[in-house]
């Protein structure tokens, strides 16, 4: 390999989209990074994105991409109902794999994905990057440094504005079957913050609803039947023994964002996002120790990027990045990764199972 890591990137665009937005400028400048090739649609879109991203090989089939020996990484940044094969596809031709999130339909999908590249020998990451949030990280360590005493229940709120008239690329959203609605979504980046902050779940129980059952295409005026969750209530108890309960509420012209409080027997933290941005808000932290009135907490410099005029979720991915650069180089392990995406696939698995049949799952 290279001295740096040379990345091809499917689903790069010269002007839109999650990787132009945000795997871009991440690697932009990344000491460990330089990228080499992109692929897109057709070679006319395949020849701008890789003039926008400054690379050297533009292709309009991955395939091509992943046999290319410029290609040590391939970032996968195409939604999940366009990306089918392509992650195996990558791990077959022993490259390294950033998938975007989700990463598969359900957990054993993504195990599978696990067990063959672990068994490649190549390194693997995926985008549930909010866990890498300065604020989130620095709740995750207070919390297991006692700060709040032993955690007796901790919750998490999120309120997501939804318009009721959509881009037709955004279809897929609607349908419970595609993989990438609400549910796994909005619900897996909000979990796995959750998870990631105060421990898995051991048991719980789910309802999930849908309130909004049709939205109109922005292009032809049609309109079509919604049938994922926009309302997603969860709880139960953690590993800890801690109660702990989810609730996501998708819908209306503005959310009010996240809520994350945990209960301890000597304190109380409260994280609040500014917005309801789903991954990148800035937060803001509340501490209650006994009597006092809450406290806001400055998150120490040692949790921050040094990307400081990036937004949040440039931030996030980027770390995601650096992290996995360790792990190619190192053989470390580094999160989040497939293990980390089996790991959340089995929790929104248990919650559809515990909806569809009205039984507590036990994940344990």
């Amino acid at each position: 390999m290279a001295d740096r890591i040379r990345v091809g990137v499917v689903g790069a665009h010269a002007d839109r989209g999650w990787a132009r937005a945000v795997h871009l400028p991440a690697l932009a400048g990344h000491p460990d990074y330089e990228v080499t090739a992109v692929a897109g649609t057709s070679p006319a879109s395949a020849r701008a994105a890789a003039g926008a991203w400054g690379a050297a090989h533009a292709f309009d089939h991955p395939a091509e991409l992943m046999a290319h020996p410029d290609v040590d990484l391939v970032t996968i940044a195409v939604q999940l109902p366009q990306r089918d094969g392509l992650v195996e596809a990558a791990i077959a031709a022993g490259k390294h794999v950033y998938s975007e999130w989700p990463l598969a339909l359900s957990a054993d999908v993504a195990e599978r994905f696990r067990e063959r590249a672990d068994a490649a020998g190549v390194r693997h990451a995926v985008g549930l990057q909010s866990r890498h949030h300065p604020a989130v990280r620095y709740l995750r360590d207070l919390v297991a440094e006692g700060r709040v005493g032993e955690v007796m229940s901790t919750s998490l709120t999120y309120s997501l504005g939804s318009p009721e008239i959509w881009s037709q690329r955004y279809a897929a959203l609607f349908d419970r079957t595609k993989g990438v609605n609400h549910l796994a979504v909005v619900g897996g980046h909000s979990m796995d913050m959750f998870r990631y902050a105060v421990g898995d779940f051991s048991e719980l129980s789910a309802t999930l609803a849908t309130r909004i059952t049709r939205v109109t295409m922005a292009e032809t005026g049609e309109e079509i039947e919604v049938t994922s969750p926009d309302q997603i209530v969860v709880n139960g108890l953690l590993e800890s023994g801690a109660a702990a309960s989810v609730h996501i509420m998708t819908g209306g012209p503005r959310g009010a964002g996240f809520r994350f409080e945990v209960h301890g027997r000597t304190g109380r933290l409260v994280m609040r996002s500014a917005d309801d941005n789903l991954v990148g808000p800035d937060f803001t932290l509340l501490l209650t120790d006994g009597q006092e009135s809450p406290k806001p907490l400055a998150v120490p410099d040692s949790y921050r990027s040094h990307l400081v005029d990036a937004s949040p979720a440039v931030r996030n991915v980027h770390q995601v990045y650096t992290d996995l650069a360790r792990a190619i180089r190192t053989g470390e392990p580094a999160e989040p990764d497939f293990g980390t995406a089996a790991r959340m696939h089995r929790v929104l698995d248990a919650v559809k199972r515990s909806a569809a049949t009205g039984e507590r799952q036990h994940l344990c």
